[in-house]
């Protein structure tokens, strides 16, 4: 099962050409699912997992990987997935890292790996309501003629088993600074619910409004109008915080297209993405972002606000 993961170097070129791979599997139901690949460790037969008491109720135990222990939670039951299990026997571990963190999710049938674009992602259906788990979905060419594999919102599954602390250190608030963000509007561009949550309440606990878009393309024709209409992008908006990994436009591509249109190339854009490593340094140089946030730290996203206030006053006073 290793050999599914074996070119990663091959994958990382996929990031910022708004492409991604990913890996598709069964929870025992009809519906197949998938993560993106550029988020997995490591696929493997479930080994030795011990129980671990007063755990939360969708961990089913742990297991030493690597000489570390590591969570495993039942993402069927984590996605609250019900209806016939389809003689389910969930006997493999996807072994993923998202926020600075290493967990397993314990699955069922692994199916394979499909390289595929951004731009052919979509968000779910408003029909699917706010309470599904879903970030997203997209159709792959099947032996049937086409298969929808529902891709999870996993920061929203960590979300609801890990608390996610939104407060702000009070030490790190710069009074005089802070006075001048409030009613300040920042753009939040993430297709978690669960992220631009967190991003919100952390942004409003200093006064800042946010302005929110669930994928790159929706923000950049929200940019794009603003500029049609004469408005300057950095009267509206502070500056910009987008996730990495979105339906139909990526937070690189986002970039990219801010930097190449002369009426918003100086916008301020800090990326805030679950992804990490030097290659994702080097893509955020790459198409030009001013910071790299990794989530979620609330401390970290409000110094990046404060510094973005600074340079703003400090031009003005030139």
């Amino acid at each position: 099962m290793s050999n599914l993961l074996s070119s990663v170097d091959q994958r990382t070129k996929l990031v910022g050409e708004n492409r991604l791979e990913i890996l598709m599997f069964k929870l025992g139901s009809r519906h197949t699912f998938a993560l993106n690949v550029f988020k997995v460790r490591e696929v493997l037969t479930l080994p030795q997992m011990n129980k671990m008491p007063g755990a939360h109720h969708h961990i089913s135990g742990v297991i030493n990987y690597r000489g570390k222990s590591i969570p495993i939670i039942d993402l069927r039951d984590a996605i609250k997935l019900s209806g016939a299990r389809d003689n389910y026997e969930a006997d493999n571990v996807i072994i993923t890292e998202y926020n600075r963190s290493v967990q397993g999710f314990l699955i069922g049938q692994i199916m394979n790996i499909v390289n595929t674009s951004w731009s052919d992602i979509q968000p779910p259906p408003t029909s699917a309501g706010k309470n599904n788990y879903l970030t997203a979905i997209t159709r792959i060419p099947s032996t049937e003629g086409e298969e929808l594999v529902e891709i999870i919102d996993v920061e929203k599954v960590l979300a609801e088993i890990i608390h996610y602390d939104t407060s702000v250190s009070q030490a790190l608030l710069d009074d005089e600074i802070t006075t001048q963000l409030a009613g300040k509007k920042v753009l939040v561009v993430d297709d978690s619910s669960t992220a631009r949550w967190q991003v919100r309440e952390t942004l409003n606990r200093v006064g800042v409004e946010t302005i929110e878009e669930k994928n790159g393309f929706d923000a950049l024709q929200r940019l794009k109008k603003w500029a049609d209409e004469g408005k300057n992008i950095e009267d509206e908006i502070l500056m910009m915080f987008t996730d990495a990994e979105m339906p139909e436009m990526d937070g690189y591509r986002l970039t990219a297209e801010v930097r190449e249109d002369e009426r918003m190339s100086e916008l301020f854009i800090a990326l805030n993405t679950s992804l990490s490593g030097s290659f994702n340094e080097a893509m955020v140089k790459k198409v030009g972002c001013n910071r790299l946030i990794s989530k979620f730290q609330p401390d970290l996203l409000v110094t990046v606000l404060q510094d973005r206030m600074r340079e703003v006053l400090e031009s003005q006073s030139a």
